[in-house]
């Protein structure tokens, strides 16, 4: 029962986010291409639960909840830089590129600071962490393989998506 109430969760945690990501680029085709890494996350979380063996539990299932939250961000940097540098005028490829290469580092960065911080619970053989492993696996194993797939599946679905710039909406002044 707690399983799928956590299953309820995570399926209502990537609809809200998909909702709030139209709202906010005021496109269906950005968050389309953000919200593909989220398969990307859970592939990699799974993949490691069946590579140690270690069953599907309540804690893993919160794992996936939080890397949902955190690889979409990773896709939000990467596709609303392309999309500033494509309206500013520049070609998509290059847009593409030059995201890549400038959005990289950052990526990366985030990454590596959560997959250090899981590292201590996933490692550590107190009793507070022994509950936390499955959760720590998943995390850092989704985190590590959708940063990858991120930086090479989202350019590419992106250049198959978008065949025109995305709208720029100027939304006025703030004469607060």
């Amino acid at each position: 029962d707690a399983l799928e109430q956590v299953m309820l969760m995570v399926l209502l945690a990537v609809v809200f986010m998909y909702l709030i990501m139209v709202a906010q680029f005021q496109s269906l085709l950005s968050p389309f291409i953000i919200m593909f890494t989220i398969p990307l996350a859970f592939t990699g979380g799974l993949l490691a639960l069946m590579v140690t063996g270690r069953p599907l539990s309540i804690t893993g299932m919160m794992g996936f909840l939080m890397l949902a939250g955190v690889i979409v961000n990773n896709g939000i940097v990467f596709v609303d830089y392309a999309n500033q540098l494509w309206i500013a005028g520049m070609p998509k490829t290059e847009a593409l590129v030059a995201t890549g290469r400038t959005r990289m580092r950052p990526i990366l960065m985030t990454t590596m600071t959560t997959v250090l911080s899981m590292s201590v619970m996933l490692f550590k053989d107190d009793a507070g962490s022994a509950m936390g492993k499955d959760m720590s696996l998943v995390i850092i194993a989704g985190l590590m393989y959708a940063t990858l797939m991120t930086l090479y599946i989202v350019p590419v679905l992106y250049d198959i998506v978008y065949r025109k710039p995305p709208y720029s909406v100027d939304v006025g002044e703030d004469d607060a």
